[in-house]
């Protein structure tokens, strides 16, 4: 009684409940309180270290108190579980209150506890973070007694990293606009290389199919460019990459006045990887897809749970702090090497980020598309 740790003085080992358990029924009424519980199933499962976060640092001395009276007396085996604490992980624009998440999946405010934007490792697997983005994170952040926020944004970074390193290149137009070659012969058609990598020469080259008609990237045409705009405007000329450099020379309207297809006329001795193809210089480059050949899939963009970086903070509900735009699911245009894609397989999508073949959701031949993370941080400087 006289320790000045008051939690030597006296401390409660059990507690008594006369109550029927769901398990055990009436057969017990004496229940092991936790700190008396913890060091004793350490010792018994030959814990060697066991890793607490801080709140358990005041806990320590009846932790090593107690497993040093029962070593004496005979009753567990040196050496002895060492207690080590040390500051749990905040991360930002997250909630791990087991409390919280089970409120988000009861009320289906996500899509289950393996929803890719929920803090759980089903989760985290679904949308495509991998093991080597996690112990990259580790190690960046290290270990810490001080009590601060990670930025979501280094979590995806370090996933980016390693997705970069490993991750096979593949075409997808995700908001889809018809571009029409008209000097391209009408049934015409003709393969174009793509490397899988560019970094790595040795993973080869994919054929991707050219044809008159196309799917390029709705951003990339507009009428009326502004500075700095290198992309398709009437009179203008792109490079289609790995393909060959047009000229636009108009758009079709349809009778709202929104375009519904660019036409271009092609230049036959500028194709990409033979001799004189780099003739005509141009500083605009797109991607593209031949409208014919392509395979349409369903896509889901994935983004952050919360659109605030404290969710619940002020004393607000937390709940009001959800992003609305945290799941957006489209359908896409792939390049029809995709439809070999096996559950879990990860590619890069040129320009749009990193992408994982659903492990639920995909069919053999037909897979669905999440997506792990943009290709830069579209949340810096304080908001999406």
């Amino acid at each position: 009684m006289a320790s000045p740790n008051i939690n030597l003085r006296d401390p409660a080992i059990y507690r008594i409940k006369r109550a029927t358990h769901h398990n055990t029924g009436d057969k017990w009424c004496l229940y092991p309180m936790y700190t008396y519980a913890h060091p004793i199933e350490d010792a018994l499962e030959n814990i060697t270290h066991s890793i607490c976060t801080l709140e358990f640092e005041d806990q320590r001395p009846f932790y090593d108190w107690l497993l040093d009276k029962l070593a004496a007396g005979g009753l567990l085996a040196r050496p002895l579980p060492q207690q080590i604490e040390f500051a749990r992980l905040n991360l930002s624009y997250v909630v791990l209150s087991k409390r919280k998440l089970i409120q988000l999946v009861e009320e289906k405010h996500t899509d289950g506890w393996d929803d890719p934007r929920m803090p759980t490792l089903v989760g985290a697997r679904r949308r495509g973070f991998t093991p080597e983005g996690f112990r990259r994170f580790a190690e960046r952040i290290g270990v810490s007694k001080a009590d601060s926020w990670i930025d979501m944004s280094i979590l995806e970074e370090c996933m980016r990293e390693h997705l970069n390193e490993t991750a096979p290149r593949r075409i997808a137009v995700l908001d889809p606009l018809k571009l029409i070659i008209d000097n391209y012969a009408e049934g015409q058609e003709e393969i174009c290389q793509a490397p899988n990598h560019p970094q790595k020469p040795e993973w080869g080259k994919r054929p991707v199919p050219f044809a008159k008609d196309l799917w390029i990237e709705r951003e990339d045409f507009t009428e009326s460019p502004p500075k700095g705009f290198f992309r398709l405007f009437p009179g203008n000329m792109v490079r289609l990459r790995y393909g060959f450099v047009v000229k636009c020379i108009g758009a079709e309207k349809d009778a709202a006045g929104n375009v519904v297809a660019v036409h271009c006329e092609y230049l036959p001795e500028t194709k990409s990887g033979t001799p004189g193809s780099d003739s005509v210089k141009v500083k605009g480059n797109i991607h593209w897809l031949s409208a014919r050949h392509a395979y349409q899939a369903e896509v889901r963009l994935y983004d952050r749970l919360f659109a605030d970086d404290s969710p619940g903070s002020g004393g607000r509900d937390f709940l009001a702090d959800l992003n609305p735009a945290s799941k957006t699911i489209i359908r896409a245009y792939l390049e029809p090497a995709v439809t070999e894609a096996r559950a879990e397989e990860r590619f890069q999508f040129e320009r749009h980020g990193y992408f994982v073949a659903d492990r639920v959701d995909s069919k053999p031949g037909a897979p669905v598309f999440n997506r792990a993370v943009t290709l830069k941080d579209s949340w810096a400087k304080g908001g999406k």
